[in-house]
């Protein structure tokens, strides 16, 4: 730490000195004052700090006449403003902060619509395999046009990420598929109910299969989620075990799809519009042919026909509805990904169903008894004290 003083103009005595009379001494013997010398501060511990110290005052204690050697200067000092450089990476830190809570508002948004737009196809056309294969042949569509009209940037894609996309892909179709079969049989609320339990499933993959080890509050927290659940199925009045294993196999799949995901797109150029973009043609690809397997286009014709005779050109907007909102969330979640882990995706991913649960029951007046309603509130409270344990955060090394 480095000041100076400059010498003031006055002339100060030398220790025990007396003060001249000038009026008794002849002018040729003026007074000639001795040179300033720095203070010794026997009790100033000068330590090296990596913030300057800017002295402010000077002040003199006691008179000049009479000065005796136990007088000192004393220096005001205040410590510097932070630096430029700290005030930057806060902003940098808030901005990101902001635009991860656009991408997590916009996503749950989007997924309460899609939801809405998918039980109503459902319900008129219970076809499962073609409503997640529409899905996804809308979401390709639109990217496809995104890349040709040069709207969306195409992704520099190889052999080597293609491969790498395939079980990502693969999970993502057997989730999607699994969900909307669950949808097909259960209310919107009962699915997303047992769907909270996701954070369940991403620890025990992550303990089991990954090796990855958490502290005792981590499995704490999950048990009023599991708890919850479970007493949210148990008390559902139009349980259905297809419905709840669709469900559960959604969970397993989704969580394997976040983390192969984040895998994926560690180190690569592609961005997470374009990765899910990507991830959307593929499963495209592999759910086709196990679609036209398992239901064919003979059904699909007939089904058809009769949701329009019922619903009418409505049943038409609500097919398109379901399938543009269905790739626009999760665009929006895959950017999210982008910036956040695997394990607080699967967090936000929980958060969202909230809306999801309480808009689903007010449209579609699904009857909900007490019980039920308290397993559902139990396991989303469950959900929140997991999101508060800090080591929820270990999956950033993905």
């Amino acid at each position: 730490m480095i000041f100076s003083l400059k010498q003031s103009n006055l002339t100060i005595p030398a220790c025990n000195s007396n003060i001249p009379n000038h009026r008794t001494h002849s002018p040729a013997k003026s007074f000639v004052s001795p040179p300033f010398s720095t203070p010794n501060f026997n009790k100033l511990s000068l330590a090296s700090t990596s913030k300057p110290l800017h002295v402010s005052s000077i002040q003199t204690f006691g008179s000049l006449r009479g000065l005796e050697c136990d007088d000192r200067i004393v220096c005001k000092a205040y410590e510097a403003d932070r630096s430029d450089g700290e005030f930057v990476v806060e902003k940098i830190e808030a901005g990101k902060r902001a635009k991860i809570g656009f991408y997590f508002a916009t996503w749950w948004f989007l997924n309460v619509i899609f939801n809405i737009y998918n039980k109503k196809v459902l319900n008129a056309f219970p076809y499962p395999w073609l409503t997640s294969t529409l899905s996804l042949a809308a979401g390709s569509a639109i990217m496809l046009i995104s890349w040709a009209t040069k709207v969306a940037e195409a992704p520099n894609t190889d052999l080597e990420f293609w491969k790498s996309l395939f079980p990502v892909a693969l999970a993502h179709t057997i989730g999607h598929v699994a969900a909307t079969v669950s949808m097909s049989k259960v209310a919107v609320s009962f699915t997303h109910i047992i769907k909270s339990g996701e954070p369940a499933f991403s620890v025990l993959v992550s303990r089991f299969i990954l090796g990855e080890t958490f502290p005792m509050s981590v499995y704490l927290s999950l048990l009023p989620i599991i708890g919850g659940c479970g007493l949210a199925a148990l008390t559902e009045l139009n349980f259905n075990m297809t419905g709840f294993m669709g469900a559960m196999i959604s969970n397993l799949a989704f969580v394997f799809r976040n983390i192969f995901s984040k895998r994926g797109m560690k180190g690569k150029s592609v961005s997470g519009m374009n990765y899910y973009a990507c991830l959307s043609l593929l499963s495209l690809l592999i759910l086709t042919p196990f679609a036209i397997a398992v239901e064919g286009p003979k059904v699909w014709a007939a089904g058809w026909q009769n949701a329009v005779a019922e619903i009418g050109p409505h049943f038409i907007w609500w097919v398109a509805a379901q399938s543009i909102f269905y790739h626009l969330y999760n665009q929006v979640s895959y950017m999210s990904l982008d910036e956040i882990s695997p394990l607080t995706f699967s967090i936000g991913n929980t958060m969202k169903r909230i809306s999801v649960i309480v808009s689903s029951i007010i449209i579609f007046h699904t009857p909900v008894q007490p019980i039920n309603a308290l397993g559902a509130a139990i396991a989303v409270f469950g959900t929140f004290l997991y999101s508060q344990v800090p080591s929820c955060f270990y999956f950033n090394s993905f």
